[in-house]
């Protein structure tokens, strides 16, 4: 590649071979976000500072959490975890979990997730503030690619939820989640909504209610 690492470009797919992209992550100087490859490219993302991506990142995870803890769904959460096809694909998205069957997978003491061993997650959620258009089309390329079960984008901006169902290597829009049985993803933007105007504790309570009914 012939480049340090403070040269390379951000949020921007780029040529790379897999020793690149591990030589771009690894190095000591090196940004500090999310990092993604797929089909010979490598994309390095900034860590997200802003308050909306955040408040709405705390939202959705809290959401998929509470809704199994009150429908008795086993659930194993993940926060920015790494999985890794080691050569092919690698991934970082905002949050992800393992579902039913799947929820102890992954041993404790696991830190990036060999995909080539371990099963990838059935859910994948990434908050996009200024990556919608790259979230709705090389991310979600990935994901297929990963064989996740389920991928979800949360728009900021129009506060809205795009949720995909993931199979035979292809995917299609759904407004219930299959993974989560009976969680209608407009009531996950109806939560949004809310968080525009209440604070999340207020949000919580409306939630759970909600759920609860």
């Amino acid at each position: 590649m012939g480049q340090t690492q403070t040269a390379l470009p951000t949020d921007t797919w780029i040529p790379a071979t897999w020793d690149e992209y591990l030589q771009a992550i690894q190095a000591p100087d090196g940004i500090k976000g999310s990092s993604y490859y797929h089909d010979g490219r490598m994309r390095l993302e900034m860590s997200p500072l802003g308050n909306p991506h955040s408040r709405d990142h705390f939202i959705v995870v809290y959401a998929v959490g509470l809704f199994a803890g009150v429908k008795d769904i086993d659930l194993d959460g993940h926060d920015n975890c790494t999985y890794r096809k080691t050569g092919y694909e690698e991934a970082q998205p905002d949050a992800s979990f393992y579902i039913g069957a799947n929820a102890e997978a992954i041993p404790w003491e696991a830190t990036i997730i060999d995909l080539d061993i371990y099963p990838p997650p059935d859910l994948v959620i990434e908050v996009a503030f200024s990556s919608l258009a790259d979230d709705k089309g090389e991310k979600r390329l990935l994901y297929e690619a990963l064989g996740v079960r389920e991928y979800w984008i949360i728009d900021v901006q129009a506060v809205k939820v795009i949720a995909f169902t993931v199979e035979n290597g292809g995917s299609r829009r759904i407004d219930e989640s299959q993974v989560l049985s009976g969680l209608k993803i407009k009531l996950l933007e109806a939560a949004f909504q809310r968080s525009r105007k209440m604070n999340h504790g207020k949000v919580s309570a409306w939630l759970l209610q909600q759920l609860q009914a």
